[in-house]
């Protein structure tokens, strides 16, 4: 399909160095339509012109999932993966290779030869998150769609600038979290139904905070490309748990840490956030104030909406997703729901094709972090503070303001 699908012209001056990229690329290149004679667009079959040609970046724990459900679609071939980890590389190439009975599949370390290739319609992405906005924006402009896991930003600047790229670039954009349909479905059910009466407000339960990483330095086991790992990050020395994808959040993994993540508050809370937000149908909003609450040592915090819905994070006395709503009847409407077959990422493969927006576009995957994000600045500098949805910044607060986005390393800028 890569072949037949019209593509942006690609700003070829803000694409990472694609262009040094482009000759270790060439070799790369050949269309990859080497498939079984029972795959041949035969007995029902997608034909190969017509398959979405995909390719990975990040085949750890979230990236290897995700590799599996597009490799089991008919209706994608699966090309290319990149992972700093050679052991990565190499299991991600041998489940390729052998779905397909042959040795196509290539590997990279660096993303950006796979974001060079002409011949990938789209991507997805599941590395930490200080990396997620840096290579979705890169492959919006090189002309791919993008899958991206959640959370979808490290920082509220690159929620904002990500939803650009996918609008300048006419990209199909969609973010990962399954959970804010397939588990929370009852909750927005009741909500959309009008059965919770005028819905007033909904508490999240979720954390921990991130925290600094003090950890001392190890060596670097071979194969691993710590440098490309950090990327934009500060440099720190390498530490197993430091870079460590475990979904514990207790000091063992990155998810742990500030410089690479928000803590449990942006790793649960797209989860959680996202379900509450689309239960309370505020999803196509982002808040104009973040409301800090101190009892007595007690410490929690309140979203308000432009509509004045609240979405509360560790209410006392709430349980998590809680829905505060009046006695009467409220209204009712559909609830929205996947495209096409296959969960999210189903969704994803068939807005692809009808350049339809996903049910989580971006847009509606950044609002959910930019709720979590907020928090985590009001936390941090212990106020409330009021958000312009416009400007993208905080309100005559200079300090919440140089929190709004962090510095990066090059040539990762942004």
């Amino acid at each position: 399909m890569a072949n037949q699908k019209s593509k942006p012209t690609k700003d070829r001056s803000t694409s990472l160095g694609r262009r040094s990229f482009l000759k270790a690329a060439a070799g790369a290149v050949a269309l990859p339509y080497f498939i079984p004679a029972s795959a041949l667009g035969k007995d029902g079959n997608t034909a190969p012109s017509e398959r979405i040609v995909m390719a990975g970046i990040g085949i750890g724990r979230m990236g290897g999932g995700d590799l599996g459900a597009f490799l089991n679609r008919g209706d994608v071939q699966y090309v290319a993966a990149c992972d700093v980890r050679k052991g990565a590389r190499d299991g991600s190439m041998g489940r390729v290779n052998k779905k397909y009975g042959n040795t196509d599949c290539k590997v990279y370390n660096d993303f950006r030869e796979i974001t060079a290739r002409d011949d990938i319609d789209a991507v997805h992405c599941a590395t930490p998150d200080h990396w997620h906005a840096i290579i979705v924006i890169d492959a919006c402009r090189n002309g791919k769609d993008a899958f991206c896991q959640k959370p979808e930003t490290r920082t509220l600047r690159e929620g904002k600038l990500m939803i650009e790229a996918a609008r300048r670039y006419g990209r199909v954009v969609s973010g990962g979290s399954q959970r804010v349909l397939q588990d929370y479905r009852g909750h927005v059910n009741a909500c959309w139904s009008g059965a919770k009466g005028i819905i007033k407000s909904i508490n999240v339960n979720v954390g921990p905070l991130p925290k600094e990483c003090n950890k001392k330095g190890q060596p670097i086991p071979a194969g691993f490309d710590w440098d490309m790992w950090l990327g934009p990050a500060p440099w720190a020395p390498y530490h197993p748990h430091r870079c460590s994808g475990s979904f514990a959040i207790n000091g063992t993994s990155w998810r742990s840490f500030k410089d690479y993540s928000g803590g449990g508050m942006t790793d649960w809370g797209a989860h959680h956030f996202g379900g509450a937000t689309f239960a309370i149908d505020v999803r196509e909003l982002e808040p104009e104030e973040v409301i800090f609450h101190n009892d007595k040592g007690r410490k929690f915090a309140t979203c308000r909406f432009p509509n004045g819905k609240l979405v509360h994070h560790n209410y006392p006395g709430m349980k998590n997703l809680q829905v505060v709503g009046t006695n009467e009847k409220g209204p009712s409407k559909p609830v929205p729901g996947y495209a096409g077959r296959g969960g999210i990422c189903g969704d994803f493969i068939d807005c692809v094709k009808t350049r339809k927006r996903p049910f989580r576009d971006i847009e509606f995957a950044v609002h959910t972090a930019t709720v979590c994000h907020l928090f985590l600045v009001a936390y941090e500098l212990e106020r409330s503070l009021r958000w312009d949805t416009v400007k993208q910044q905080f309100t005559n607060d200079d300090e919440a303001n140089r929190l709004v986005d962090v510095t990066r390393r090059e040539p990762w800028v942004l």
